[in-house]
C-alpha cells in the first residue's frame, strides 16, 4: 500500500492559523485516531478536538476538512487540519502524525507530484503552481493563473492530438495498404503537418515574453563615471542599494535590484562607469558592464547634462531601439525639453531633486509593458518548453522532407514525444485507438 504523507501547508513561524495536510490511503484512519470521529461530510469544515493517539492528550481544537479521492488536490483521500498557529501546536501535531502506522512526512513537492501522477495536473500546471507561489507582481500572478488554468497545456494537447492523428494515418497506410484507405491521405497528412509546423514556429517567435515575465525583465543602467547611475538605482529602489560617491570608479561590480514596476517584474542593474580603466579591478567592472549591456532587455543610458553636447562616445555607441537616453543633473545645467541624442529624444531628469522623474518612469513603464505584453494566454514560460517545441518543429520539418513514408512516420512520432515532454503525457496506445476509430480496420 502506498504511504500516506503529511506536512504543514503553511509557512513556519508564529501565526493565527496553521494548516496540516494528510494525503493517502490512511488519511481516514488518521482522522479517526486524532479526532475520535469518522471523517465529516466532504468539503465541509467541522469543529473537532484533536488528541494524541498515544496517550489521549489534547493537542488543539480546530477545524477538520475531508476531501475524499479522487475529488481532491492529490486525487487521493486528503484531510486538512486547521489549527492554531503556535509553534508548540504545530510541532505536537506533526509528532502525533509521525507516530501513526503507515504515515510519513511528505517530501518537498510531493503533494503536487501525486496530483500529477493521479492525472489532476499536467506538468505545465505543476510549474504554474510553483510560479504562482513565487509570483511577486500582478503580471506574474496573472500569467501563472492562466497557465494553471490550462492555457498552455490545452494548446499543447491540441497540437499533440492532431499529430497523433497524423501518425495514426501514416501507420495505417504503412501497415494496412490494402484496406481501401483514401488515395489523398498522404497529401492531407503532409498539409496538416505543415500547418502545425507553422503554428509552432509562430508560437516560438514570441521574443521570449513568457520567460521574461516569469524571471523579470533585465534593465541595465549604463553611462560614464559620475553620471548618477548609482543615484538613479537608489532612487528607483527607494533605498541605498548602491554606494554613491563623487569619486569616479566607485562601482566595480554589477549591483542588482528587483522591482515591481506597475505590476511588471524588472531586474535593475547598476554597472561600472564606461571609461578606460586605470587598474585591473575597475577593468573587470567595465567588462561586466559591457556584458550586461549586451544581455539587457532594456538599457538606461545616463549622461551628465553638464557634458552636453559633447557626450561620452562609449555610451553613445550603445544607443539603439532597446535603450532610453537620460540627461541627468538638469538642476545644475538646464536643457531644452526637446534635446535629441543619436536621433532619439532624451529624457531630462534630476535624480537629486526629482525633476523629470515622473515622466521618465512613465516612459520606462511603457517600454517594459511593450516587451511583456502581447503573447496571448498560452505563453512559453520555461526553457524546457521552448526546447521541446524547437525539437518538435525540427522533427516536423524533417518529416516533410523525408524520402520514405517510414521515415516520415518516425519523425512525426518523435515530434509527438517532444510535445508530450511539455505536459508529461505520452501515450503510444492512443495510436491504436485512432487507427480503429478512423478506419475501422478488420471489419
Amino acid at each position: 500500500m502506498r504511504a500516506t504523507i503529511f506536512a504543514p501547508a503553511t509557512a513556519p513561524g508564529r501565526a493565527a492559523v496553521t494548516i496540516v495536510r494528510i494525503s493517502g490511503p490512511q488519511a481516514e484512519g488518521a482522522i479517526v485516531a486524532l479526532a475520535g470521529v469518522p471523517p465529516p461530510p466532504p468539503r465541509r469544515a467541522t469543529h473537532a478536538t484533536f488528541r494524541d493517539p498515544a496517550d489521549g492528550t489534547e493537542l488543539d481544537r480546530g477545524l477538520l476538512l475531508w476531501f475524499p479521492g479522487p475529488r481532491s488536490y492529490t486525487g487521493e483521500d486528503l484531510a486538512e487540519l486547521h489549527l492554531h498557529g503556535g509553534r508548540a501546536v504545530r510541532a505536537s501535531m506533526i509528532e502525533a502524525l509521525a507516530g501513526l502506522p503507515g504515515l510519513r512526512p511528505a517530501e518537498p513537492g510531493e503533494f503536487t507530484r501525486r496530483a500529477f501522477e493521479n492525472g489532476k495536473l499536467d506538468l505545465t500546471g505543476v510549474e504554474a503552481i510553483a510560479d504562482l507561489v513565487d509570483a511577486e507582481t500582478r503580471a506574474q500572478q496573472r500569467q501563472a493563473l492562466r497557465q494553471m488554468e490550462g492555457a498552455l497545456g490545452r494548446l499543447i494537447e491540441d497540437w499533440r492530438g492532431r499529430l497523433v492523428t497524423c501518425l495514426a494515418h501514416l501507420e495505417a497506410s504503412l501497415d494496412f495498404p490494402d484496406e481501401g484507405l483514401p488515395p489523398d491521405l498522404a497529401g492531407r497528412v503532409a498539409g496538416e503537418i505543415a500547418d502545425l509546423a507553422s503554428a509552432i514556429a509562430g508560437r516560438l517567435d514570441d521574443a521570449g515574453v513568457g520567460e521574461r515575465l516569469r524571471e523579470g525583465l533585465s534593465i541595465a543602467i549604463l553611462g560614464p563615471p559620475n553620471a548618477g547611475k548609482s543615484s538613479l538605482l537608489n532612487a528607483l529602489a527607494r533605498r541605498d542599494a548602491a554606494i554613491v560617491s563623487e569619486r569616479a570608479g566607485t562601482t566595480r561590480d554589477v549591483i542588482e535590484v528587483h522591482l515591481d514596476l506597475d505590476g511588471f517584474p524588472v531586474c535593475l542593474a547598476d554597472t561600472a562607469g564606461l571609461r578606460e580603466a586605470g587598474e585591473a579591478i575597475e577593468e573587470e567592472g567595465v567588462r561586466r558592464a559591457r556584458a550586461r549591456a549586451a544581455g539587457a532587455d532594456l538599457k538606461l543610458l545616463l549622461f551628465d547634462a553638464a557634458a552636453w553636447p559633447h557626450l561620452d562616445p562609449a555610451t553613445l555607441a550603445l544607443v539603439d531601439d532597446d535603450s532610453l537616453v537620460l540627461l541627468n543633473k538638469v538642476d545644475l545645467r538646464p536643457l531644452a525639453p526637446d534635446v535629441t541624442v543619436a536621433g532619439r529624444l532624451a529624457l531630462a531628469v534630476s535624480v537629486r531633486t526629482g525633476e523629470g522623474m515622473t515622466a521618465f518612469l512613465h516612459v520606462m513603464s511603457r517600454a517594459v509593458a511593450r516587451r511583456l505584453i502581447g503573447a496571448g494566454d498560452a505563453v512559453i514560460t520555461r526553457v524546457r518548453h521552448r526546447q521541446a517545441l524547437e525539437d518538435c518543429r525540427s522533427c516536423l520539418d524533417r518529416s516533410l522532407a523525408a524520402p520514405l513514408p517510414e521515415l516520415m512516420a518516425e519523425d512525426v512520432r518523435l515530434a509527438v514525444r517532444a510535445l508530450g515532454r511539455i505536459t508529461g503525457r505520452v501515450d503510444v496506445e492512443e495510436l491504436l485507438d485512432v487507427i480503429f476509430r478512423d478506419f475501422c480496420i478488420g471489419k
